[in-house]
């Protein structure tokens, strides 16, 4: 049984210095932000194991509440398991579209939503709902910061990922409980994200969804309010 010292707690030490962050730095990093874009459509080339494995890495550094680190990720690799995803979104995009009309159930059909048959390289991200890292400091009074620590620690993968000229996709349209009961996992992991990875067919500064008319981006600052 761990013990736990109740004595009061003291200033830790004078930590390391920090990296100089120069203007360079701060530009390429704004660079890397602006180009990321969610990728739909990949080349079949591999990605090297150890890349991957390295991205990996650096995606464990991502905050999280009360360094839970509650993310879980499954390798989606059989052909077999592929189709099952595959066939999950057909039935849940043939849903989503059933809800437009019009010109917007027309460009709806027309977008290119997942890259599912393509991508070297797909993960199913879960959340352990039921993780005992961290003692749920933290999420008592909100549970849900355990699903957002995994979004946050996607969007360290897919900045580092995009660093390495990888693309990442995250396919949204899905029916969760079906893709966790296809890929067995625990009752308590929570889906929060399945991501195909691989080498961008083409690259462009402007989101799909911009350059297709679906919507186009607000500029910075619109969402801001003071009290």
């Amino acid at each position: 049984m761990t013990h736990f010292d109740a004595g009061p707690l003291t200033e830790p030490e004078l930590g390391q210095r920090s990296p100089d962050f120069d203007p360079e730095f701060v530009a390429k990093l704004a660079q890397l932000i602006e180009w990321r874009r969610d990728v739909r459509r990949f080349r079949r080339d591999a990605v090297e194991p150890d890349l991957i494995e390295r991205l990996l890495d650096l995606a464990q550094l991502a905050p999280s509440v009360g360094n839970s680190q509650p993310w879980r990720w499954v390798s989606v690799d059989s052909p077999q398991m592929r189709e099952k995803i595959h066939q999950n979104f057909v039935a849940a995009n043939a849903k989503a579209a059933a809800t437009f009309q019009g010109d917007r159930a027309a460009l709806y059909a027309r977008l290119k939503l997942e890259g599912i048959d393509v991508a070297p390289r797909q993960f199913a991200v879960f959340c352990d709902r039921g993780t005992q890292q961290g003692a749920g400091v933290g999420c008592k009074t909100m549970p849900e910061t355990l699903d957002y620590s995994v979004a946050a620690m996607i969007g360290t993968f897919w900045l580092a990922a995009r660093a390495e000229g990888l693309g990442i996709g995250w396919v949204s349209i899905l029916d969760p409980d079906q893709a966790k009961a296809d890929l067995q996992v625990p009752e308590r992991w929570k889906l929060i994200a399945y991501l195909c990875v691989g080498w961008p067919v083409e690259e462009h500064a402007v989101p799909e969804l911009v350059r297709f008319g679906w919507q186009d981006r607000t500029q910075a600052g619109r969402f801001v309010t003071s009290r």
